[in-house]
This record gives C-alpha cells, sequence and structure tokens, in this order.
C-alpha cells in the first residue's frame, strides 16, 4: 500500500487537481461476492484497491474508525459500536460524533496535500461534526416509549435536491 497522502498518486502524469477518492465501506462483501457485482467490480478495476483484514473487536465501528484514520483501536480510540456513560450507569450505542475518533481522518490528509480538497461523507458513523464539505447519516430518533424513528444528519442543512 502506498504511502502517499489520499487523493494522491505517486508515478502518475500530472494531471489538473488531486485524484478523486472513493473509501466504500460494504460489511460482509468478500472478494468472492465480487462475482456477482460487475459495476463495483468495474470501478475497482478502474482505480486502485486493495485487500483489508479486519480489527479487533471486529465490530463496525472499530473498523470503520481504522479505515477513516489508518491507525488501529488502540490509537484511534474506537473498541466498541457503544461507551459506558459512568454518570448515567448505561452504555449508550451507536454515538455518532466524530470527536469520538482520536487521530487525522483520510481527508485532514487529503487537504494537508491539496488545500480546498472537496470531502463527502455518505452513512459512515462517526459523520456528525467531521469536518467535511457535504454529510449524509443516519441519524433515528429514539423515544423513551422505546419506539424509533428513522430520521437523517445532514450538513450542510439541508441536504435537499431541486
Amino acid at each position: 500500500m502506498s504511502n502517499d497522502a489520499p487523493g494522491t498518486t505517486t508515478g502518475t502524469a500530472d494531471r489538473e487537481g488531486p485524484t478523486p477518492l472513493l473509501v466504500l465501506d460494504v460489511v460482509g462483501l468478500t472478494p468472492q461476492l465480487l462475482s456477482h457485482m460487475p459495476n463495483l467490480t468495474a470501478l475497482g478495476k478502474q482505480g486502485a484497491r486493495a485487500p483489508l483484514s479486519t480489527v479487533l473487536p471486529a465490530v463496525t465501528c472499530a473498523a470503520q474508525s481504522t479505515f477513516l484514520t489508518g491507525t488501529m483501536p488502540a490509537e484511534h480510540g474506537i473498541v466498541a459500536n457503544g461507551w459506558y456513560f459512568r454518570e448515567l450507569g448505561d452504555v449508550l450505542l451507536w454515538r455518532q460524533h466524530n470527536g469520538l475518533v482520536e487521530g487525522d481522518k483520510l481527508w485532514d490528509a487529503a487537504r494537508r496535500a491539496h488545500p480546498g480538497y472537496t470531502v463527502a461523507n455518505i452513512c459512515w458513523w462517526y459523520a456528525m461534526g467531521a469536518d467535511t464539505d457535504w454529510t449524509v447519516t443516519p441519524r433515528p430518533v429514539y423515544y423513551a416509549d422505546g419506539r424509533k424513528e428513522p430520521d437523517c444528519y445532514t450538513r450542510p442543512p439541508p441536504c435537499t435536491t431541486n
């Protein structure tokens, strides 16, 4: 794997602006399943791809934080999908603020290499409060009576289509 900053490719002809970067997190996707996904396979062949192994603990939030920082859970601090709050005596699952993840994210490195690099963060955990240009992520509303209502967090608010 290259040590280049995201959005930078070594050994390519000069081009206008940085190389676009797309990081896809498809839970449970294995190389064997790509034969059933021709469009995703074609996308991978046009750019770069690399094999990944999981982290321990192998849970959504720890794995995604490793993808986004390039560091292990011991460094980025995400070791579970929930947090124990001593003052409440309770575990709260699926906290979403980006400030919980320690260290630089991919877009921090990309922007150091290319000031003004445009970043969209779509449906990754820990997206809220991230220093991205656009953010869209699920943000369900949980009611005291146990009901759950789907909702989205968007930045800039509201992200709408015309």
